[in-house]
């Protein structure tokens, strides 16, 4: 079973949007126990407040640090790891989303307004963007980021290897898939896929792959395996 807390002062954001689905599904089959803790809860005036100005002046206002250090301390346990949502932070990849599926405890730390007080940043272990934007707050981000790793943890799909040929795998984008009727307006399903020679069809696949790859994210060649034929070492001259 995969644990994941997540500090946010938005659940409702998060469970709903998690509570469908494939990954609906695997936290009602427990593979996902997903649990919420709120900042506001760890405020002491009235009003709940969790954000205030920043010092040094300028817009929008800050996520206080005492109610977000509160709420990691309440979850945090020695095999946490803690993930803030933060567009400074390195890029999310499904290479990271295989790391987080093997750990055993998740804490999201949602990001809002105009971030969070800096004296917070030595409590993350990570901080982690969707990409170069910006978002009202990392709920949305946090909600891709656990159906990423969710569904590659074992169990969430009935059959084995659903996540082994997919988008990203061997730095490859997916081959073109197709399904009934075997025309369709005028267009055919490639007769390689109907003629169940396997060792064809995955030359086939593989041929399209790179092929879509080269048109759509060439920048994936860089670094994709060599063994799989998708980069060619150039030959060096020694002669001088």
């Amino acid at each position: 079973m995969l644990k994941v807390d997540v500090i946010t002062a938005f659940p409702e954001m998060i469970d709903q949007a998690l509570g469908a689905s494939i990954v609906g599904r695997a936290r009602k089959a427990g593979i996902l126990k997903l649990g919420f803790v709120n900042p506001r809860d760890f405020t002491t005036d009235k009003h709940k407040t969790i954000d205030d100005r920043p010092y040094g002046g300028g817009p929008g206002m800050l996520m206080m640090a005492e109610p977000l250090h509160q709420a990691i301390k309440k979850v945090r346990k020695k095999t946490s790891v803690v993930i803030l949502t933060s567009p400074r932070g390195q890029t999310f990849s499904q290479q990271l989303a295989k790391k987080l599926a093997k750990k055993r405890h998740l804490i999201f730390v949602c990001g809002h307004y105009e971030g969070i007080d800096a004296r917070i940043y030595p409590e993350v272990d990570l901080e982690v963007s969707l990409g170069d934007f910006i978002l009202t707050g990392g709920e949305l981000a946090t909600c891709a980021m656990i159906d990423a790793v969710t569904r590659l943890r074992p169990g969430t799909f009935k059959k084995d290897g659903v996540t082994s040929s997919e988008s990203f795998e061997e730095n490859l984008l997916e081959a073109p898939q197709y399904t009934r009727p075997e025309v369709w307006r005028g267009k055919r399903v490639p007769a390689v896929l109907l003629g169940g020679n396997h060792k064809e069809i995955e030359k086939w696949k593989h041929e399209q792959a790179l092929a879509l790859t080269k048109k759509l994210r060439p920048d994936l060649l860089c670094k994709a395996s060599p063994k799989q034929g998708t980069v060619k070492k150039k030959k060096t001259s020694t002669k001088k």
